[in-house]
């Protein structure tokens, strides 16, 4: 499947909007079923997207000199926008792996956290791959298993994972 039909089933950010998390007495979880393929597909996916550095920062010495500049005048740290989104990816697929322990195919508990960090991830990979400056063309097979693990969460039901007694 080519990146354009993929990217063109991701819902649009514009109309999107998350489901209301708030269950009470537990943590809300969505059991999905993953394989070590997929994610070892989708570890390769997160490190070519992390590899981008849309700011064009490390491209231009002349932006980072500037950055430099202010960041020691005014005091303000240097961030790239997409640093905290790379950190909850990294953190979604390590939750991942320690869920799946090492087996082939496992069950992995989705949190809201990781059910917002899914679709951000695809909504990046599509606005890297769309803008014109990045040049950044990822493998369609591995966008369309990110897109396939995202679309386990969404249609799966919430269960409360140790769920607590109304004694507790």
């Amino acid at each position: 499947m080519s990146l354009d039909q993929v990217f063109g089933r991701i819902p649009d950010p514009g109309s999107y909007s998350f489901p209301e998390y708030s269950l009470p007495q537990g943590d809300p979880v969505r059991p999905i079923a993953v394989t070590a393929e997929e994610l070892s597909t989708l570890l390769d996916l997160y490190e070519s997207v992390a590899a981008v550095d849309p700011t064009g920062m490390d491209a231009n010495p002349f932006l980072r000199a500037t950055s430099d500049f202010f960041q020691q005048t005014f005091g303000t740290p240097l961030t790239r926008p997409d640093e905290r989104l790379s950190d909850d990816i990294a953190s979604m697929l390590n939750d991942f792996s320690d869920d799946l322990g090492g087996k082939r195919l496992g069950v992995v508990d989705a949190t809201p956290a990781h059910h917002r960090t899914l679709y951000f991830f695809l909504t990046t990979c599509k606005a890297y791959h769309l803008a014109p400056h990045l040049q950044f063309s990822p493998d369609p097979a591995a966008v369309e298993t990110l897109y396939d693990v995202y679309e386990r969460v969404t249609e799966q039901e919430f269960y409360l994972k140790r769920p607590k007694s109304v004694l507790e």
